[in-house]
């Protein structure tokens, strides 16, 4: 008890040193941002899981991209499982003076099976659950679309050929997340009433899905007859699959605040053993001293662990307040995505961030403290250095290897942990090297140099291990500000930077072959002269160089996804002249060879290469060509492209619906309103609102990442002020005695100002470089984003890391230039 009121008065003597604050601010900002991040997360998955049947309005469901056959409803329905349908796409809604796209769901008699639908009579009265469907000849409306519509319950919209009375106002469904997810706003009615709609047509896309809902153990039996027997493009969602969107939404999320804490803790374990380096050489008197009066290696190490075990205490419980906090914001922030009431959150996430903490402050302190114990009682006198032995190498090693567990473990994403690790190990590598390099040529420069410049390298020459872990620390924390600033803009903007100006703003779709020659009068007519008509043909890949195709044959999700739905193909004489060809040649308008030219990207993912033969069936015709030409396509242009086009002769016998993408000023909206009303069927899709829809989402995102990455910055901050701590007492010292020796102020400066300038220099040019290195990684192997280089980043990075680290150690220093010599050299 003794050794422990000993521990807390010397802590509570050391608070005001700089190394402890250094400590408490890296253990509490991981904790916090541990805690703030994982809090956040088992709230939103426990909000999933508890609405989970709810959210998918069944217990099981079966999505088609093909209508269901009423034989497996009447089969689950002879097991004792209770049924229902839906059917659901997007179609244009209008009125005498609007229109606007909807997303169309018609549903059966029983919808929804879990969960209620709720409904209003207007948008001031209060919303009510019911029990039932629209009734045959009416519709419910998402307030979003009565608004757009400029309708009231009671008035009618046109729906395709048929006009429906709007009989409610849609408030809630089940199986569909709040409006932030729904790029158009939704129209129920009777599944009854699809067929006199006349939407359903030739190249329509529809999904298709069948509800069931019942016994475990029925369900469990007919889910495996399901599994089974599934056909191309079908596929089970179970409660653990509701709301895939949302979940990965919220996947992306958390792989950004993921890459925020990594570097948080990396950036706090360096700042940690920094600062503890600083903590040795401070007690190494104090520890003679005791040595003097009697206390035992034992004793010594005892009496530093109790004030790191009470430090830790502090910084944790400080932590997790911090992290409570934080993780409520992230709910404020994130949580109306979901649209979801998220439960309180759980103990489990803040004991984990106080048991990284603690490994924090353990693997990285505790091998400078056990070399304290070898403290011989002569030092007061000899200043002798203590060497670090075999037990504090070994606490080294675990304490790096503890770390690493535990950042995959927090992390929980191994290819995004590695790639940092990695690139943060090639930057280690590369800048002890490099710093060795600079030591060296130190030396050489100072030897034919005169003056102040000549004093200031030889400090790096002399100080040549103390000058290689400065620049290496200050390198680590300019890395971190780098990439947590320009280089995190850079991932974030990359994929919308290449939007050209008026590029197409409008799609429209399910236009039939004898609408295509008065739809592209009409748009001539109204000064639209960009539009073209493009056929479009839905066909499934059944077959490979004759080699029937399963999706399961690749490991690729999005391959598997992409094989189980169908295609869309067109065809055309030539290839356009602005097609980017990467092999093989364009056809000419005569060719009556049947050909296929596959956009680059769907090649690599399905393993093609020019010759192969590719085989799709459409509309149950059997369609054979080769592939002559791969091509590259600019899909951020928003032109109408296609995966796969043929020549004319080989598709222009099968039926097809038309597409076209056009750009219309804000002033002529109108032309809109007249051309659905000419062709009712046609399907108009606004991208500029889709496009600020996605745009809204991840502004959410990023605000979120943002506030995380604000616990990275800091830490990156704490290990530049630890770098530059870490020596100021040794300078403190060498300033005071050139003081003593006749130096001027002017002359101080100059000395100091050539170190650091070249310290940070040399940081600032190898942070730009492994910042870099890093985000290409991340950006090619885990956002899966196009990264672009910023040749700009050296310049900002040796400017800020040679100005920057400069005014901070002068400033640092500037204390101790006010002070009397001998007060300095006294140590009072």
């Amino acid at each position: 008890m003794n050794l422990l009121k000993l521990a807390l008065r010397l802590l509570l003597r050391d608070s005001r040193a700089g190394e402890l604050r250094v400590l408490v601010l890296a253990v509490m900002l991981s904790v916090a941002g541990l805690a703030a991040v994982h809090g956040f997360g088992e709230r939103m998955q426990a909000a999933l899981t508890l609405e989970s049947n709810r959210l998918l309005g069944a217990d099981l469901v079966l999505v088609s991209d093909h209508a269901i056959d009423l034989e497996r409803m009447a089969t689950a329905q002879a097991r004792g499982l209770v049924t229902a349908k839906t059917m659901q796409f997007p179609s244009m809604i209008s009125t005498a003076d609007n229109n606007q796209l909807a997303d169309i769901k018609a549903v059966s008699t029983g919808y929804p099976l879990r969960g209620q639908l709720r409904i209003a009579d207007s948008l001031s009265s209060a919303d009510k659950p019911v029990a039932e469907i629209p009734q045959a000849g009416t519709v419910w409306l998402a307030p979003r679309l009565a608004n757009a519509l400029n309708v009231r319950v009671g008035d009618s919209v046109t729906v395709g050929y048929r006009q429906l009375r709007v009989a409610a106002l849609l408030i809630d469904e089940p199986d569909r997340g709040g409006d932030f997810f729904n790029l158009a706003p939704r129209l129920l009615m009777n599944q009854a009433d699809i067929a006199t709609t006349g939407l359903v047509t030739t190249g329509s896309r529809a999904t298709y899905r069948l509800l069931l809902a019942g016994a475990s153990q029925a369900l469990t039996s007919y889910q495996a007859v399901l599994a089974k027997n599934l056909t191309r493009g079908q596929r089970l969602m179970t409660a653990g699959d509701a709301r895939p969107e949302l979940r990965d939404v919220l996947d992306k999320a958390e792989r950004y605040l993921g890459l925020s804490v990594l570097l948080a803790v990396m950036l706090a374990a360096v700042a940690i053993l920094l600062a503890a380096r600083h903590f040795l050489h401070r007690h190494l008197d104090t520890c003679a001293l005791l040595r003097c009066f009697g206390a035992s290696q034992t004793t010594i190490v005892k009496l530093y662990m109790w004030q790191l075990a009470l430090l830790g205490i502090f910084a944790a419980f400080a932590g997790v307040l911090l992290g409570y906090a934080g993780q409520a914001v992230l709910a404020e922030i994130l949580g109306k995505l979901a649209n979801l009431t998220l439960p309180p959150v759980g103990v489990l996430p803040f004991l984990q961030a106080i048991l990284a903490g603690w490994v924090l402050l353990a693997g990285f302190s505790l091998p400078t403290l056990l070399m304290l114990r070898h403290t011989p009682a002569m030092h007061i006198l000899r200043k002798d250095v203590i060497a670090l032995d075999k037990l504090g190498v070994f606490a080294y090693v675990a304490g790096l290897a503890a770390l690493v567990a535990l950042l995959f473990w927090q992390v929980q994403d191994v290819k995004m942990t590695g790639v940092v690790l990695l690139g943060l190990a090639a930057v280690l590598l590369v800048t002890v090297a490099f710093s060795g390099l600079l030591v060296l040529a130190a030396g050489w420069l100072a030897a034919r140099s005169t003056g102040s410049w000549r004093y200031g390298l030889l400090n790096l020459r002399r100080r040549a291990a103390g000058s290689v872990i400065q620049i290496s620390a200050f390198t680590l924390g300019l890395l971190a500000l780098l990439l947590l600033t320009i280089v995190r803009g850079d991932l974030l903007d990359s994929w919308h930077a290449t939007i050209p100006a008026q590029a197409p703003n409008r799609f429209v779709i399910n236009i039939q072959a004898n609408q295509v020659v008065p739809l592209r009068a009409f748009l001539r007519q109204h000064h639209i002269e960009q539009a073209q008509l493009y056929p479009m043909i839905r066909g499934r890949l059944t077959a490979i160089n004759g080699q029937e195709v399963h999706s399961a044959n690749y490991a690729d999700q999005q391959t598997q996804r992409l094989l189980d739905r169908e295609f869309n193909l067109s065809y055309a004489q030539a290839l356009s002249a602005d097609t980017q060809l990467t092999a093989g040649q364009s056809w000419r308008v005569d060719v009556t060879q049947n050909q296929f030219s596959v956009e680059q990207g769907i090649a690599d993912k399905l393993h093609l290469k020019l010759g192969d033969s590719l085989q799709f069936d459409m509309a149950g015709t059997p369609v054979i060509a080769k592939i002559t030409s791969l091509r590259k396509v600019n899909w951020d242009s928003f032109k109408v492209n296609f995966f796969v086009i043929a020549n004319t002769s080989l598709l222009q016998a099968i039926p097809a619906s038309y597409i076209t993408s056009f750009y219309l000023p804000p002033t002529s909206s109108s032309l809109l309103n007249e051309m659905v009303r000419t062709y009712p069927n046609l399907t108009v899709i606004d991208v500029s609102t889709i496009m600020q829809t996605v745009q809204d989402m991840l502004s959410r995102v990023t605000t979120a990442v943002q506030f995380v990455f604000f616990f990275s910055l800091i830490a990156g901050l704490l290990v530049l002020y630890a770098a530059l701590a870490a020596t100021r007492d040794e300078r403190a010292v060498e300033t005071a005695l050139w003081r003593v020796l006749g130096a001027k102020k002017r002359q101080l400066w100059q000395v100091q100002i050539t170190e650091f300038m070249a310290i940070g220099m040399l940081a600032g040019m190898l942070a730009a470089t492994g910042a870099s290195g890093v985000a290409w990684g991340l950006s090619t192997y885990v956002f899966k984003l196009e990264y672009h280089l910023n040749p700009a980043l050296w310049l900002i990075a040796i400017s800020v890391g040679g100005v920057g680290v400069s005014v901070a150690g002068v400033l640092g220093l500037w204390r101790v230039s006010r002070v009397a010599p001998l007060v300095t050299l006294r140590g009072d």
